[in-house]
């Protein structure tokens, strides 16, 4: 069934099977991400109408799903011509119907819950588990419900506004809410506890392979659109699997023998006062700087972009965000607020549509970087936008917004506790 991939450790060079969907190789000596390797190495992209089944071919997976849109690029010329820039590829993922781009969550998360979802076995009864800041729940939501996958998906509770669906949810899916001052990183252990229980099975996060490679058809799409690698990547980042999704889309392309040896410049934002990833690098360390439990709840509450707000983000794994940065001379930087939302302005204002707050942190980085002489004035630059058109949906759709199936107080991320509250939860089979 997954005769055209096979996965190899980045520690050991082992190679293994995707039988058992593993995250990691048991027999590693060190943490390291396992990454897909495709029969097909030439890049062969199918037409748009399937959606971002067009990329299977560099897409671990199983079957096909029904809703998949792929990401759009085009050259732009407003923002382009307002920075000084000749060659600026938009690459952009969410809802903007005038550009072919019907993502109805609006985020790029799509891209990688379309291919997690499809990686996995079509009679697997098991229950996935997905820790989410906003985003990836929404994606997932959409995923699920529209085809029959079970869920259960964990937020933090304070971020609950974000996850929103269009139309009614189907009752395969579960929101459960970390209580209180949560933030991403509790959802991620409280997710855990419940991947760890019986019928239950762990999304992943960076360590699947199909989160990575899903959301890496934003460069094939650029790649796609011009036939050539560029020169420099902008992101904003939280965990950064997305860049170093884009890393790897950029090393198999070299393999193929069609777009010579160009490897594209990271430049990785984050949103201040919270940048973990940013001080990080900035040390030239692959250990991640020690970080404060209290002083991160913090500066965590102050941030815009909630979704960037990642305490244990994979950057010194081999294979994680450390190398990605290493091995393209990546830059990292950091924008405040009121900085993005100006940026978000004016996008909005020369591109014609309205930004989630982690694409306008992305584009107040690139504008600096070209302000600080970074850029080249003739040099290919991609800009990701990972998510846009919020009010387009909510002016035009049936977004809707969606309660918790319940809430969990952070002193009871006990399994036993756990264990109870999701067995009677189940019990019920009710969905609020």
């Amino acid at each position: 069934m997954n005769a055209h991939y096979c996965l190899t450790c980045l520690e050991s060079g082992a190679e293994l099977s995707d039988e058992t969907l593993p995250l990691r190789n048991p027999d590693a000596k060190a943490p390291a991400l396992l990454r897909t390797r495709y029969h097909q190495t030439r890049f062969t992209p199918g037409p748009p109408d399937l959606g971002i089944y067009r990329f299977s071919d560099w897409l671990p997976i199983r079957r096909t799903l029904a809703g998949s849109c792929s990401p759009i690029t085009f050259r732009s010329e407003a923002l382009a011509s307002h920075l000084g820039l000749s060659q600026l590829l938009i690459t952009f993922c969410g809802y903007w119907p005038e550009r072919g781009a019907r993502m109805l969550t609006g985020t790029f998360k799509e891209c990688e819950a379309y291919s997690v979802c499809a990686r996995m076995w079509a009679n697997d009864d098991r229950v996935l588990v997905v820790a989410s800041a906003g985003n990836t729940a929404r994606a997932f939501i959409r995923v699920c419900s529209d085809n029959g996958i079970p869920l259960v998906v964990v937020v933090p509770q304070r971020n609950l506004p974000a996850v929103w669906s269009i139309g009614p949810v189907a009752p395969c899916v579960r929101v459960i809410a970390a209580a209180g001052d949560s933030d991403y990183s509790d959802a991620i252990a409280l997710a855990a506890i419940i991947s760890d229980l019986p019928g239950f099975v762990a999304e992943g996060g960076a360590r699947n392979v199909a989160r990575r490679d899903g959301m890496a058809t934003t460069v094939l799409s650029a790649v796609d659109t011009t036939g050539e690698i560029p020169a420099h990547y902008f992101q904003a980042v939280g965990s950064g699997t997305g860049a170093i999704a884009a890393w790897e889309a950029n090393l198999r392309l070299i393999d193929s023998g069609d777009y010579g040896d160009r490897k594209m410049r990271l430049h990785l934002s984050q949103n201040a006062p919270f940048a973990p990833i940013h001080d990080s690098w900035m040390n030239r360390s692959r250990d991640l700087v020690p970080i404060d439990e209290d002083d991160a709840r913090r500066r965590i509450a102050l941030i815009g972009a909630k979704v960037l707000a990642n305490r244990e983000p994979p950057y010194g794994l081999r294979g994680g965000l450390y190398d990605a940065l290493a091995d393209t001379g990546g830059t990292t930087g950091v924008v405040d607020n009121e900085t993005a939302a100006a940026a978000a302005n004016l996008f909005e204002r020369l591109e014609g549509v309205d930004l989630e707050p982690a694409a306008a942190v992305a584009v107040a980085h690139l504008k600096a970087a070209v302000e600080a002489g970074q850029i080249g004035a003739s040099e290919a630059v991609m800009l990701n936008v990972t998510g846009g058109g919020y009010r387009r949906i909510a002016a035009e759709l049936d977004r809707r917004a969606i309660a918790p199936t319940c809430v969990i107080e952070r002193d009871t991320f006990r399994p036993d506790a756990v264990s109870r509250i999701m067995t009677e939860l189940f019990a019920r089979r009710t969905y609020a």
